[in-house]
């Protein structure tokens, strides 16, 4: 068993050792990405053209037909700011007026990387650009996907791309919130509301006209990727077979089917209530009535109040019947600027009378109220079923008159323009790589060559882990308490099991101990320490005396040294024969009464046969 402890020791020993020097790498680790941050920052002023991460950054080029593609890595060519503003809004804030720039990120830049950023707080922002071919929704699949990166965090706006509909007189100098689109996707926060947005308008074939259809929320937490400042890749996957997806970073947050998943529903139910219908007078609706046999008891008095006066309360006492519980303050004064005919005659502000704070109450005592027994209230009929129940009464179903059924939603209005339109209480919202196209690997492809070295950038220069708890624990206080007690886990088990085997072991000895001290010394032992005492000095002063006589008869010694021998012998029987005698009761009961006396005599004999040896 104590094998099986040491061993438990041993691991927890070093387990925490290993914990430590993980910690140690950390740290270390973190010092080394600060001293290369701050050395490939210096070296980034110097040659700018050299990556503080050392990537090679290519702009991105795409590996299989595809109908738009932006980098910005070059000039802003091909995109038209709107020269617009917003219907039914003063002039002052309806323009779209928000200013537009092509910059790097502030954060984890890739050398030679740049992206369209929104730069103005509380305007409106329009840009748009027209695809390289339009888009018809036919038997392709639709892939629309960008990056965004919310450097400043965002307070309240979106990031939101719109896909403009085809038509015989488009022009994009003025595209605003009212141009016809297609498809709406891309994130969108407003205070604690974080959404990712997918709508598409439908069109009715039966009045022609078109209907917004939002997708359902995903249910991830959306939250990180609105705060973390890092760049994200939103995507949209739309298929023939009126399937969707969604993905942040190229995990899908959300699936869904076109004809179940969208709110409204794209196709209206089939038949619908009568607005003519109505509920007839007789219908009854109630499923309990009171029972109308009932009887009120005759003892059901409704007349007894809820509450009456205690009668066996007493005054406390010490009760100050004669002082008020608030008297004026003594030391306020009136105000100076204070006019009786304006404000009337001044009195001074009430305070808590001090003579009441040592008493058990002040002015006039008044019994407590306790509930009264005899209180049952007003008298109900009890409730039973009701016989002539009808249920809850709804109208009778009609067919629908506007009803239809489009079976592929999916063939939507074809797609010729790109747009963004928005409005933000945030700066510097960064956009990306936009592509479209109907192959996924291409979009793979495109990914992997723009925002996958950008995640590359990130992930070098975040903080080690030690730095990343305590971020962690700044905004989540009670992670440190988590702390605490994971550090202090392989301590406690350290004591917990290497500390009490050594204890017990120590306990062990130390009881042996006490039962070898404590044990009561007989009568009997104590007369045969003093006859081997006895022993021992006649054997003394015999071997003195063969020790004069030694140095005369040499020969004779041999015979001494059997005869000494033989005495041991004899000695060694008699002892061996002695403790059965002195075993009797009457010896161990003189023994426990006298043990004090015992131990001085013991220890006597003792220092004697020493002075002897």
């Amino acid at each position: 068993m104590h094998f099986q402890w040491d061993w438990l020791c041993v691991w927890v020993l070093i387990i925490s050792s290993v914990t430590a020097e993980i910690e140690n790498e950390d740290h270390l680790d973190a010092d080394v990405e600060v001293e290369n941050f701050d050395k490939q920052s210096q070296e980034a002023d110097v040659d700018r053209e050299e990556s503080s991460l050392e990537v090679v950054y290519q702009t991105p080029k795409p590996t299989g037909e595809v109908y738009f593609t932006e980098t910005f890595d070059g000039e802003l060519t091909g995109w038209v700011l709107s020269k617009t503003k917003k219907d039914n809004m003063d002039d002052n804030i309806a323009k779209y007026d928000g200013r537009w720039e092509v910059e790097e990120l502030k954060e984890n830049t890739v050398a030679g990387d740049r992206g369209l950023v929104l730069k103005s707080v509380a305007k409106h922002h329009a840009i748009s650009a027209m695809l390289t071919k339009a888009f018809v929704f036919d038997n392709k699949p639709l892939i629309v996907q960008y990056e965004v990166n919310f450097q400043d965090g965002i307070d309240c706006g979106g990031a939101y791309v719109k896909l403009i509909s085809s038509s015989d007189g488009l022009d994009l100098e003025y595209f605003f919130d009212k141009t016809p689109y297609t498809i709406m996707f891309g994130p969108d926060k407003c205070g604690e509301d974080y959404k990712l947005h997918f709508i598409f308008r439908h069109k009715n074939p039966k009045t022609g006209e078109y209907e917004e259809k939002h997708a359902k929320r995903p249910d991830v937490d959306l939250k990180k990727f609105y705060l973390d400042k890092k760049t994200h890749l939103y995507t949209l996957v739309l298929k023939p077979d009126d399937t969707f997806e969604m993905s942040i970073d190229q995990s899908v947050v959300s699936r869904g089917n076109l004809l179940e998943d969208m709110v409204p529903p794209v196709n209206p139910p089939k038949e619908v209530e009568d607005p003519s219908d109505k509920k007839p007078d007789d219908w009854d609706e109630r499923p309990k009535i009171p029972d109308p046999n009932a009887v009120k008891p005759d003892d059901w008095d409704e007349d007894e109040p809820s509450k009456i006066e205690d009668p066996d309360a007493v005054k406390p006492e010490g009760w100050l019947d004669d002082e008020p519980q608030y008297v004026p303050d003594p030391n306020a004064k009136k105000p100076k600027d204070w006019d009786e005919e304006m404000d009337g005659e001044w009195e001074a502000p009430q305070i808590p009378n001090p003579k009441c704070e040592t008493a058990p109450g002040c002015g006039q005592w008044l019994r407590p109220m306790k509930n009264n027994p005899n209180y049952k209230g007003k008298w109900k009929a009890p409730m039973i079923d009701n016989p002539n129940y009808q249920g809850i009464w709804s109208p009778r179903k009609i067919p629908n008159p506007d009803y239809f059924e489009d079976p592929h939603p999916f063939e939507m209005t074809t797609v010729s323009a790109i747009g963004l339109e928005l409005w933000s209480m945030t700066s510097n919202i960064y956009f990306d790589n936009f592509i479209i196209c109907s192959e996924k690997e291409v979009a793979d492809r495109w990914a992997a060559d723009g925002w996958g070295l950008k995640k590359l950038a990130a992930s070098a220069n975040e903080p080690g882990m030690f730095s990343q708890l305590v971020t962690a624990a700044e905004d989540h206080p009670w992670l440190w308490v988590l702390y605490i007690l994971t550090l202090a886990l392989p301590v406690g088990l350290g004591v917990l099991f290497c500390w009490p085997a050594k204890v017990r072991k120590t306990d062990e000895d130390v009881d042996f101990s006490k039962t070898d001290i404590s044990k009561p010394i007989l009568k009997g032992d104590l007369k045969q320490a003093r006859d081997e005492l006895e022993d021992d000095e006649i054997e003394l002063e015999e071997k003195e005396n063969e020790d004069i006589a030694e140095d005369d008869e040499v020969e004779g010694g041999e015979d001494i040294d059997d005869e000494e021998e033989n005495d041991v012998e004899d000695r060694s029987q008699e002892d061996g024969d002695k403790p059965n005698k002195s075993g009797s009761e009457d010896e161990m009961k003189e023994a426990d009464e006298s043990t004090g006396s015992g131990d001085d005599a013991l220890k006597s004999v003792r220092k004697r046969r020493v002075r002897k040896d």
